[in-house]
C-alpha cells in the first residue's frame, strides 16, 4: 500500500532550498573525501528542511542490508536498534524501486521496521528517497520529523535532487578509488614492488 505524498506546490518561505543546494553542490564537487562529504550533506539537509534527523544508507548487495553511511540527529541507542534489511522494510524496498515514500507516523505504520524504537526516539513523519546511479538504486536517504508533517512537492524535489548529487559523488569516489588502485598496481608491477 502506498501512502500518497502531498504534492502541494506551496513554497516554504523559511526554507532556502536554493542556497542549501548550491552549498551542497560546492561541498560535493570540492572533495574526494566521501565520508566527510556525506556527513556534510546530511547535516545540511536536516538544517535546510528543519527536520529532526537525516540518514543516508547504502545497499550492501551481499547481505541485502542498508548500511549506515552518514547520519545527523539520531541517538546512538536508536542507531543500535538492529540491522535495516531490505526484505524486512517495505518502505526501503519501495524507495529502492525508484519512488519517494512518505510515512505519516513511524510508530503506527505497518511498513516501518522498528516502530517501538521510532516511538522511543520521538520520530513521527518520514520521507524516504532513493539514491540512484544510471537508473540503479544504490541506497536511500531519509528525513525524520518529531511532529506530524506533510511533505510538499518542493521538499520531495529538494531531497531527491540532493540524493542524485550524492549518488553521483559516491559513484565518482568509487571510480576514483578503482582507478587509483589500478594505477598503484601498475606502478608497483612496473617497479617490481610486491603488495604485502
Amino acid at each position: 500500500m502506498t501512502t500518497d505524498i502531498h504534492s502541494t506546490s506551496s513554497p516554504h518561505p523559511h526554507r532556502d532550498y536554493y542556497t542549501a543546494l548550491y552549498q551542497a553542490a560546492l561541498t560535493i564537487s570540492s572533495s574526494l573525501e566521501l565520508s566527510q562529504v556525506l556527513q556534510s550533506v546530511v547535516t545540511s539537509i536536516a538544517e535546510a528542511m528543519r527536520v529532526k534527523a537525516c540518514v543516508l544508507r547504502l545497499l550492501d548487495h551481499s547481505t541485502g542490508q542498508l548500511r549506515l553511511s552518514a547520519v545527523c540527529g539520531l541517538s546512538s541507542e536508536y542507531l543500535a536498534k538492529g540491522p535495516v534489511s531490505v526484505t524486512d522494510s517495505p518502505i526501503d524496498s519501495e524507495a529502492l524501486r525508484g519512488s519517494p515514500v512518505f510515512v505519516a507516523d513511524a510508530s503506527t505504520d505497518a511498513r516501518f521496521q522498528y516502530k517501538e524504537a521510532a516511538r522511543q526516539e520521538g520520530l513521527v513523519s518520514i520521507l524516504c528517497v532513493p539514491l540512484e546511479v544510471h537508473g540503479e538504486a544504490i541506497g536511500i536517504m531519509r528525513v525524520y520529523t518529531d511532529k506530524p508533517t506533510d511533505f510538499h512537492q518542493d521538499d520531495i524535489q529538494f531531497l531527491s535532487v540532493l540524493a542524485s548529487l550524492v549518488a553521483l559523488a559516491i559513484e565518482n569516489a568509487r571510480l576514483y578509488e578503482s582507478i587509483k588502485s589500478t594505477y598503484d598496481g601498475v606502478m608497483n608491477a612496473f617497479w617490481g614492488i610486491q603488495n604485502p
